[in-house]
């Protein structure tokens, strides 16, 4: 039995490139980010940096792609700060629901009596983590240049749109792989499209994806985005989003890692004409 815990640890909660805990006084609990760095890196040289939450999912994936893009001279290797969920808590939930949502997920809209504070998402401490705590750690000890991208995979793409509307200056690329927009009867696509104005102002990029395959209830809200863009977006809000073909949940944001980085790329290239 001891073995097998063991072995599940090592699996969920510790990756091959640098391992760092980190005492957060926001959420008063030690949090582990994984630190993958290009594997030519230099610490005289600025890099980009990407902070994706679901950390302990799809890491392999984001290793080769950078690498290869980079290699292929379609998008800049970055450094990689992967926030993995906790080990043995329930807390991926708390951590990336938005504080106007159930935490415990639900479809249905919810009911106006439900409002102890203790229901709701608490993505604004862990927003709060991100800003005040996890950048200043990592900006103390790599040199970042501006390029700085936030990604999530569904509940973790949820967050990524809560931090866009709340939060856009925190980062300039913004990729939402199957983002969970369908809480209480689709809460975060309404709220998404009522703050959309607070994005205006500098050059921003998000990519948005979906997998084809996916339920109409996720599919419904996505597509609810998407108007939200079409409608209310900004100039300065740059955004693509696609369907990956024949890709279900699980598989989409496997898919889309490499999609995105080279559109994110791409933004940046057309700044500099």
């Amino acid at each position: 039995m001891g073995y097998n815990i063991s072995q599940q640890y090592r699996q969920e909660y510790t990756s091959s490139y640098i391992d760092q805990t980190i005492y957060s006084e926001t959420l008063d609990e030690h949090r582990k980010v994984f630190i993958r760095l290009p594997k030519t890196y230099d610490q005289n040289k600025q890099y980009p940096l990407i902070i994706r939450s679901d950390g302990n999912f799809n890491l392999k994936r984001w290793d080769e792609s950078l690498h290869s893009l980079s290699e292929q001279q379609l998008a800049e290797d970055a450094i990689l700060v992967s926030i993995p969920n906790q080990f043995w808590q329930d807390t991926r939930n708390r951590d990336l629901v938005p504080p106007y949502a159930r935490k415990d997920v639900n479809i249905e809209a919810r009911p106006v009596t439900e409002r102890n504070p203790e229901i709701f998402g608490k993505a604004d401490l862990f927003l709060a983590f991100i800003e005040k705590e996890l950048l200043p750690h990592i900006e103390n000890q790599f040199n970042i240049n501006q390029n700085r991208i936030l990604s999530g995979f569904s509940a973790g793409g949820s967050f990524v749109l809560y931090t866009l509307v709340n939060k856009p200056e925190l980062f300039t690329g913004y990729f939402a792989f199957s983002p969970a927009a369908w809480y209480d009867d689709s809460v975060v696509v309404k709220n998404f499209s009522e703050q959309l104005a607070n994005t205006s102002g500098r050059p921003l990029f998000l990519y948005l994806s979906l997998g084809a395959k996916e339920n109409d209830i996720i599919t419904g809200s996505f597509e609810g985005l998407l108007a939200a863009l079409n409608t209310k977006a900004p100039e300065n809000l740059h955004w693509q989003s696609s369907y990956s073909a024949d890709a279900g949940h699980v598989e989409n944001p496997y898919i889309s890692v490499p999609k995105a980085l080279k559109a994110y790329d791409n933004f940046v290239e057309s700044l500099k004409n």
